[in-house]
């Protein structure tokens, strides 16, 4: 994996192979900061990342200038990977080994944009959860924006406070928002 822009472009990073994860590829992720640099001054902006296994998005925003990261995973190793990788780049990240799911009931965290990129293979109710808690909880700040990662196979578009998606190979971003009326 690389860091596409900021103050590390074109860096390459090289995750164990051991760690439990399927990182977003390049060409997505150049994409989905392309939509967000349009929106976001990413010096301004506090950024959850859930199963953030490798890491890879919150190095991408804190290249950019994000100086409040928070990564949540349960994978022991991929927590330890995050926490080096980002002491070794000097970049601002606070990485957590938690249930994704119990992190949510519980963060008194709210951040301007949450990345979720769970596992393709979770179930449909677990993938409507992820919005579900994050707006029950009220996680989002004024004009944030819930952004999650799934395979094509994945239909969120009828789950509320979805507004759109953009699809990428096999990978799909859907965008969950604060909208008028929902």
């Amino acid at each position: 994996m690389r860091i596409i822009s900021g103050k590390n472009k074109g860096q390459r990073l090289t995750a164990p192979k051991k760690l439990p994860v399927r990182p977003t590829t390049d060409m997505a992720k150049e994409a989905l900061f392309n939509i967000l640099n349009n929106q976001y001054y990413f010096n301004d902006v506090s950024v959850l990342d859930l199963f953030a296994g490798t890491g890879n998005i919150s190095y991408e925003f804190a290249s950019r200038g994000s100086e409040n990261i928070t990564a949540i995973d349960a994978d022991l190793g991929c927590i330890q990977y995050i926490t080096k990788t980002s002491a070794d780049l000097d970049f601002p990240i606070t990485a957590l080994k938690k249930d994704v799911f119990q992190y949510l009931e519980t963060n008194p965290i709210k951040a301007h944009i949450i990345f979720a990129d769970p596992p393709y293979d979770l179930s449909p109710e677990e993938f409507s959860a992820i919005p579900k808690l994050v707006f029950e909880k009220q996680l989002l700040l004024e004009n944030g924006v819930l952004i999650i990662e799934h395979s094509k196979h994945t239909d969120l578009s009828h789950l509320e406070h979805f507004t759109n998606h953009r699809r990428y190979g096999g990978s799909i971003f859907s965008f969950f928002e604060w909208t008028e009326g929902n």
